[in-house]
């Protein structure tokens, strides 16, 4: 099935749309992440230690800051889209996830892929994710004593204290 000029432009929107997501995560910019998320959007990430699922953007906002704080280092890594139109502004999205994670206070790394399974409405013009979950692929979290030798590390200042 060949896509029109008007999906390709919104395939190439989503794309975007998903890479800022991960890009506003990792560099705590939660400024940008509000506008890439729904008013009414949900989350429900499934991991092998926990399973986090809340609705409304506050709320999933407030929740993200307090997990990638400035004694945190966050990789998120996704991949292979499979895009697919629903309507003209409705769409859901597979994503492949490598993602890498520090958290300095609880002094373990937790190193994984998973599957995004996600939804996008088109809202005046512009596509946004209206749901986000995850399923783990794998999980491996690992503790440590010594943190490892950090000498660069983005949300130190940008993350919340």
């Amino acid at each position: 099935m060949a896509l029109t000029l008007t999906q390709l432009d919104d395939l190439e929107q989503i794309r975007r749309l998903k890479y800022a997501y991960c890009r506003c995560i990792d560099t705590a910019n939660f400024t940008e992440l509000r506008e890439l998320l729904t008013e009414d959007c949900s989350v429900s990430y499934v991991g092998g230690s926990y399973r986090f699922e809340s609705s409304g953007r506050d709320a999933i906002l407030d929740a993200l800051s307090g997990a990638f704080h400035a004694e945190a280092i966050a990789m998120h890594h996704v991949n292979h889209p499979e895009i697919d139109f629903v309507s003209a502004t409705e769409a859901t999205g597979v994503w492949y996830l490598k993602d890498w994670f520090c958290d300095l206070r609880h002094k373990i790394v937790t190193d994984g892929s998973a599957l995004y399974r996600d939804r996008y409405v088109k809202q005046d013009g512009r596509w946004k994710i209206q749901f986000a979950s995850y399923e783990r692929i794998f999980e491996i979290v690992t503790p440590f004593e010594q943190p490892p030798n950090i000498t660069a590390h983005w949300l130190a200042k940008h993350g919340k204290r």
